[in-house]
Order: structure tokens, then C-alpha cells, then sequence
């Protein structure tokens, strides 16, 4: 079971090239019973691990601006630390069912963002001015949202740069796997400290993921990706509901 969650989370990454944090938590708590917490740690470590392959490739293509890095940086880096502080803390002093409430939210949030920023007309031919100083004050929420769930990196992090920067597609995505591995690389360290991790579970994770990379690699000039996109936030809206939804029934039968 665990080889086939790594296996799909990979496949849906290599298709659509979001999904890594957003999907394995979700997957994690519902399918395999992980504890929130160590959902969180795994789904930041495997997403490091997915776009450790991917990161050289876009910085040897020069698909990377650094500069807009810098400045997405500046605001992400401090709120995933924040955001892992948060998990901890309600972890040892707020009850389980309050969290994975929370986490349901953050994941309902996600989805519905993306599933407005879908419908946005495309805009590719017109000038759009760089407002890059932006970027930190933008990052750091989704920061604090990478820390405390995994989840958003990837999907907000491209909202981001397609809005207040005049970057090409491809910067936009070379650009936003480097963000989103270094957020993953330091909110992994943070809960593997605080929370510690499930070695086993994040190797059967990764070894089916590497398979999944290599179907979803070969299947994707077949698949078109804004339709999968969709499915995915559609899906990612249900499963958040079922969060809040499960939680809140729960908490008002004790």
C-alpha cells in the first residue's frame, strides 16, 4: 500500500507538476492512519526527495531567476520555520481532533484558490510588470502553510509568480521547484527534529515514487494537464471537507 501511494503521488506530479505536499498528507492520514504530525514531516521529506530530481535539470536550463527566488525566499523561509512551531505546538497542547480540523481548512483553502485562479483568462500576451517586492510579504503565509500541512508550495507559489512577475512559463516553474524543494528540504528538518520521521515509510514512499515519475514522465505528452489540474483541486476540495467535516462531527458527540 505504501509502494502505491508513493507510485500515484509521483505519477500526478510528473503529469501536472504540483501535488507532492498537497497529496501525500491527505493520502497519509486517510489510507494508511499516519498521525498528522508525521504525515506532515513525510509528505515535506518525500516532496524534497521528488524535486531533488528535478532541481539540477532546471538550473543547468537556466530556467531559474534567481533574483525573484531571493525575494520568495526572504518571506517563505521564516514562515515554514513558523509554521512547523504551530504543528508542534498544537500537537503536544491543542486536542487531534482541533488539528486535523485545521489541516482540512488549509487544505480546503488550497484547493479553492487554485480552483478560482483556474477560471483566470490567459493572459500570456500581455506585458505584466514586475511587482516581484511583493513576493515576501505573499510567501511568507504560504510558507506557514507549507509548514504546518506540506501542502501549497508548489500550487501558490506559481499563482504567485504568474501574478506579480513578468517571468516566461518555464522560469515560472523552473523557479518554483527550487522554492518549493527548499522550503520541503527546511520544513523537513524542522518536524524531523520535533517530531522525528518514519524511515521505513518514507523509503517505501520514495522507491514508488521513482517508478511513478518514470510512467507519469512517459504518459504526460498524451495527458493534457489543466484538466488533471482541476480533477486534482476538485478532489483535493473533497478530501478537505471530509476533514472538517469528520472532525467537527466527532468533536460534537464527546
Amino acid at each position: 500500500m505504501e509502494y502505491s501511494v508513493g507510485f500515484i503521488i509521483a505519477v500526478f506530479i510528473a503529469l501536472t507538476g504540483v501535488g507532492a505536499g498537497t497529496i501525500t498528507t491527505p493520502l497519509l492520514i486517510l489510507f494508511l492512519g499516519v498521525p498528522a504530525p508525521e504525515a506532515v514531516a513525510t509528505g515535506l521529506m518525500f516532496s524534497a526527495a521528488v524535486k531533488l530530481v528535478l532541481v539540477p535539470s532546471q538550473i543547468a536550463r537556466g530556467q531559474v531567476a534567481w533574483r525573484v527566488l531571493g525575494f520568495m525566499l526572504l518571506g517563505g523561509l521564516p514562515g515554514v520555520l513558523i509554521g512547523s512551531l504551530v504543528l508542534r505546538h498544537l500537537d503536544i497542547h491543542g486536542p487531534q481532533l482541533l488539528l486535523n480540523g485545521l489541516l482540512g481548512g488549509v487544505l480546503v483553502f488550497t484547493a479553492l484558490w487554485q480552483i478560482a485562479f483556474s477560471f483566470r483568462p490567459a493572459r500570456a500576451d500581455i506585458p505584466r510588470p514586475d511587482r516581484s517586492r511583493w513576493l515576501p510579504f505573499l510567501m511568507f503565509p504560504v510558507g506557514a502553510e507549507v509548514g504546518f500541512s506540506s501542502a501549497g508550495a508548489g500550487a501558490l507559489g506559481s499563482a504567485a509568480l504568474l501574478s506579480l512577475t513578468a517571468l516566461t512559463p518555464v522560469q515560472v516553474v523552473g523557479t518554483d521547484i527550487v522554492f518549493g524543494f527548499l522550503l520541503s528540504l527546511i520544513g523537513s528538518g524542522a518536524h524531523g527534529f520535533f517530531h522525528g520521521t518514519n524511515s521505513g515509510l518514507l523509503r517505501h514512499l520514495i522507491i514508488g515514487g521513482l517508478v511513478g515519475v518514470i510512467v507519469g514522465t512517459s504518459a504526460a505528452r498524451w495527458i493534457p494537464k489543466r484538466p488533471l489540474r482541476f480533477a486534482l483541486w476538485v478532489w483535493l476540495l473533497i478530501i478537505g471537507s471530509q476533514f472538517i467535516y469528520t472532525n467537527a462531527f466527532a468533536a460534537s458527540h464527546r
